[in-house]
């Protein structure tokens, strides 16, 4: 494998989403080794990971970190937020919704800075991907979430989508695009599509599972490698000749570059941490997908088949002069209860959610370290509904409005007994705002907090070939590099973070 022990050409610190991708590429050359530190376990020949209707099972689980957040005055305070501990990261854990990001999202991240992301450049790297990208199966069509995409249609006026990704699109009903194999309702995510083919071919890729990288190492300005902790206590130093790929995503890649003396000087040193580059951006434009929800009981029990119990959803325009959608809603065909229940509204026995999210939210958080000690989860002050004129809170004030019309319109209508949440006597924007923001929760889309910008934006932290500024040797390749969130779910644009790195690396098709 290596001359020296724990020597390789480069270290791709996370296994999840993007550095799967990342590890993959880079090893297709045989000439070239690569090691992949991840703190999880593999998820081969693990059922209660690889089947994707399992993924509810997985929350708050052994194969998630489990992050607090902060007291949110304006939010709910209750959420956490859930970061995969296995192999293949979040595509590993989520439903695996699978958008192509709009052209407008790609241009937006362009005007932010990121020369050469935009629309037109970056198209190429969606036909690269290897994972399965399949409308939801005709067989996992659930009765009530089709009659769901006629109401919604039919009461606001908007198409029905069939395949998202076909074409950009500003609204629309139907059903998702899902990276998943139909047929065993397995997973395609990063892991099964980019390293189970090769993880047997290739003796120049070395995993090194149930790993925790907890320092990397600086000489001068130029990264070395990275301090781990095997599952056994050990501890190694893993060098890289050529690069270091940070990959651990928005949470864990800024909290392994504070804890390396990597961030705000102020902030370190109040820490006793000892300062190796001032870089003040670290940890700043904490992005997230904040949604409400609203539940109805239904008559009944509801038909069993699905893909994932979230299998269709609605854009919706409000604003014409808005770039894309600017309201989303996921439809679960299950009754999504966890905050509701806290505010003392009743599991009904059988039900169905709206959810609506704020695609483009204006509220901007912050990500910081409360200790010294690398097993001290850092802090997450999301800021939700902490915007000047509080879009996102009249975002989700609509949502509930336009889940109210589709409720009441054919054919979904003829399926709903009750409104259980917030429930009909609440009808005034105070009282829907008050609550949409308590039982707000998230869609687990945490971005931006090493954020891609140009050369002379001070809080960028790496620029657009995803290098740290001021560093050699080392770059971030996650969800932490957006400049702006998506409208859409992030996989996939994360994915394709990922092939993009791979070939400024040289690697890749």
């Amino acid at each position: 494998m290596s001359d020296t022990p724990h020597v390789y050409d480069y270290v791709v610190i996370g296994g999840g989403t993007a550095g799967s991708v990342i590890a993959s590429r880079l090893s297709e050359n045989p000439d070239v080794t690569v090691a992949v530190i991840e703190g999880g376990p593999s998820d081969v020949g693990r059922d209660d990971v690889l089947t994707l209707r399992r993924w509810l099972g997985l929350l708050g689980g052994d194969l998630d970190y489990d992050y607090p957040i902060t007291e949110q005055p304006r939010g709910n305070s209750h959420i956490r937020h859930s970061r995969a501990r296995v192999l293949g990261g979040c595509s590993s854990h989520n439903t695996l919704i699978a958008f192509k990001p709009l052209p407008s999202d790609w241009d937006e991240w362009e005007a932010a800075g990121a020369k050469g992301w935009g629309a037109v450049p970056m198209e190429a790297y969606y036909a690269r991907l290897l994972n399965n990208i399949v409308p939801v199966d005709e067989k996992d069509r659930n009765p009530i979430a089709r009659d769901f995409v006629d109401a919604a249609q039919q009461a606001l006026g908007v198409p029905r989508v069939e395949g998202f990704n076909s074409k950009p699109f500003t609204e629309g009903a139907g059903f998702f695009d899902l990276a998943y194999h139909p047929e065993s309702n397995k997973r395609s995510s990063a892991s099964v599509a980019y390293l189970h083919p090769v993880l047997d071919e290739r003796p120049n890729l070395r995993l090194y599972l149930e790993t925790w990288a907890y320092r990397l190492e600086l000489d001068g300005t130029r990264a070395e490698g990275v301090h781990v902790r095997t599952k056994d206590g050990e501890e190694l130093f893993v060098r890289a000749r050529s690069e270091v790929l940070l990959c651990a995503g928005a949470v864990d890649s800024p909290r392994l570059l504070l804890h390396s003396g990597i961030g705000p000087k102020a902030d370190l040193e109040a820490l006793g941490i000892p300062v190796t580059h001032d870089l003040p951006g670290v940890g700043e434009n904490l992005l997230d997908h904040p949604e409400s929800v609203i539940v109805w009981e239904t008559h009944g029990p509801l038909p069993e088949n699905s893909a994932m119990d979230s299998d269709a959803g609605l854009f919706v325009r409000r604003d014409p002069g808005h770039t894309g959608p600017d309201l989303m809603f996921h439809f679960y065909q299950i009754p999504f209860m966890d905050n509701p229940e806290r505010l003392g509204h009743e599991r009904p026995p059988y039900g169905v959610s709206m959810t609506p999210n704020i695609p483009r939210p204006k509220s901007r958080g912050r990500l910081y370290l409360t200790s010294a000690d690398p097993s001290v989860k850092p802090a997450l002050d999301f800021r939700y509904f902490t915007d000047e004129d509080d879009y996102d809170g009249r975002t989700l004030v609509d949502g509930i409005r336009l889940a109210r019309e589709i409720a009441k319109t054919e054919p979904l209508a003829g399926w709903l007994k009750r409104e259980v949440a917030p429930g009909p006597q609440i009808t005034g924007d105070e009282e829907l705002g008050e609550y949409a923001r308590r039982a707000a929760h998230t869609v687990y889309h945490p971005a931006g907090t090493c954020r891609m910008g140009a050369a002379d934006d001070e809080l960028a932290v790496v620029d657009p070939e995803l290098r740290i500024r001021g560093l050699e040797g080392i770059r971030i390749a996650d969800a932490s590099v957006f400049p702006a969130m998506t409208a859409v779910n992030p996989m996939v644009g994360v994915l394709m973070v990922g092939e993009k790195a791979a070939e400024l690396l040289g690697g890749g098709a």
